[in-house]
């Protein structure tokens, strides 16, 4: 195969493209009347009859029909089940490749909406079953008839599919578990499916869901390891990328995909463990004229006993029955400045847990000699000096690791600035633009002294046969490692 060259579908293409294979025409269709068909039900809750409906218009990017909550789909089903529409099946032997091209498309223009659906295996992450088109509702003929082929190779532009190890063959043989995720996220984000930008689609098929098969990958190994009747712990998978890079979107993704998928799962946050508002005031009355321990944020301002306590009740969830909550932070509370949420807003989290998806700005960070940070900033000294406790609260859990890595620690101004217009948005009480300002101003040292140690020797204790980098853009979308096309300024 040619190496790509130029970028295909707003993304450079870091690997080599797949030659098209052949499409399966319409023609190779055979209606079956025995098997009843309702478009809302298999991406509603995953229990009904199995089809997952999709389509791909001009851009190939991927759209489900409106579909009502779980609830209604179920009532759907069960009161419409004998006016479903007939399923095709298809006549030749089903194979991954192929499927990846013969799932045909159907669209019709309809006086209220445009009406789009194609056809996909059943709603599981690996079947053996052949695709299935489903026939357009509407008396007129389909607008467009079209493969998949377009969005199997967008997938395979991606700059994360040669990280995650997924080759053009592997890509083909999990083409339906590409197409379900992304028919889920697409309903999970509320996205205009007939309208997703380039980014929107970078953002599920480049980003996404590469991590969340990655993740996969890594409790399937993780949980090899223990016999049949074993008390499995879950495993714990670090996130470590800075603020407001995306991470927090990133791990509500992947938790969503989890538990859809089957797997019990809980996320957490080091902002979890931050000090209650009380005990903050405190540290700063400690180090007075040390701006870098005066907000919550630096080493120092985590309660690391309770981090511990938590962690640790954690990988012990590992039976029916056994619960605990899960600490939450408020960082609305006075003034954007943050305190630890009442308990009884707290998650409660329930055995037995596979998963447990730790994030954090500082996840990973390594203590370095005290000459290096004082070139840095001297105020960083003791926040040097705290970190050295880290590795046995956090990162001693984390057995996988995710790394999100910028080109410029600046982004963070702009990134934060978005949170917090949008939580002021939603009516919550933020931060203003100069106390945003002022905010991240007391993080750029940390970041400027401890990055380049993560990105060069990865988080503190990893295994890099578990570790993923991804390198990320100022859009907060994936990348060719170290090819940033726009730098921060």
């Amino acid at each position: 195969m040619a190496k790509a060259t130029g970028r295909a579908a707003g993304s450079r293409s870091c690997i080599e493209r797949l030659p098209a294979p052949r499409a399966q025409s319409t023609s190779d269709l055979i209606p079956s009347a025995s098997f009843p068909f309702n478009p809302h039900v298999s991406l509603a809750d995953g229990s009904g009859l199995g089809i997952s409906c999709w389509c791909l218009i001009d851009t190939m990017a991927p759209i489900h029909a409106a579909l009502p909550p779980p609830s209604a789909a179920a009532a759907a089903a069960a009161h419409h089940h004998a006016a479903a529409p007939p399923v095709f099946l298809a006549r030749s032997p089903y194979h991954p490749r192929r499927a990846a091209a013969s799932c045909s498309l159907a669209t019709a223009a309809a006086p209220s909406s445009r009406k789009a659906f194609l056809s996909c295996p059943p709603d599981h992450w690996m079947t053996a079953a052949p695709p299935r088109a489903i026939p357009s509702s509407s008396s007129s003929s389909p607008a467009l008839v079209a493969s998949v082929q377009d969005l199997y190779d967008f997938i395979y532009s991606g700059p994360l599919v040669d990280r995650i190890g997924y080759t053009d063959e592997k890509i083909a043989e999990s083409i339906d578990r590409w197409l379900l995720a992304g028919a889920r996220l697409a309903r999970l984000f509320r996205l205009n499916e007939l309208q997703l930008s380039e980014a929107e689609k970078a953002r599920i098929y480049h980003f996404y869901i590469p991590v969340f098969l990655w993740c996969e990958d890594q409790v399937m190994e993780h949980r090899a390891k223990y016999n049949d009747g074993d008390d499995i712990p879950p495993l714990v998978i670090g996130v470590s990328a800075p603020q407001g890079s995306g991470k927090t979107t990133l791990v509500f993704a992947l938790d969503y995909l989890f538990r859809v998928a089957g797997r019990n799962s809980v996320t957490l946050s080091i902002d979890d463990f931050y000090l209650t508002a009380k005990e903050q005031n405190e540290l700063r009355d400690r180090n007075p004229g040390n701006a870098l321990l005066e907000l919550r944020g630096n080493a120092g301002s985590h309660d690391l006993q309770f981090s511990v306590e938590t962690l640790e009740s954690l990988i012990k969830l590992t039976k029916e029955g056994m619960k605990m909550k899960v600490p939450r932070y408020d960082k609305s509370a006075f003034g954007g400045r943050g305190d630890r949420a009442d308990p009884s807003v707290w998650t409660e989290v329930e055995g037995p847990l596979e998963v447990v998806l730790f994030e954090g700005w500082m996840l990973g960070f390594k203590p370095l000699p005290n000459e290096e940070v004082k070139k840095v900033d001297p105020q960083l000294e003791v926040v040097n000096k705290n970190l050295e406790a880290y590795y046995g609260a956090w990162d001693r859990f984390i057995q996988s690791w995710i790394v999100i890595k910028i080109r410029e620690p600046n982004c963070v101004y702009q990134w934060r600035l978005q949170a917090e217009v949008a939580m002021r948005a939603d009516g919550k009480p933020g931060m203003s633009d100069e106390e945003v300002m002022d905010f991240v101003s007391r993080y750029l040292p940390a970041y400027q002294a401890y990055l380049p140690t993560l990105y060069k020797d990865g988080p503190n204790g990893s295994n890099p046969d578990h570790l993923l980098v991804i390198d990320i853009d100022e859009n907060r979308n994936p990348i060719c490692g170290g090819d940033w096309d726009v730098a921060c300024l």
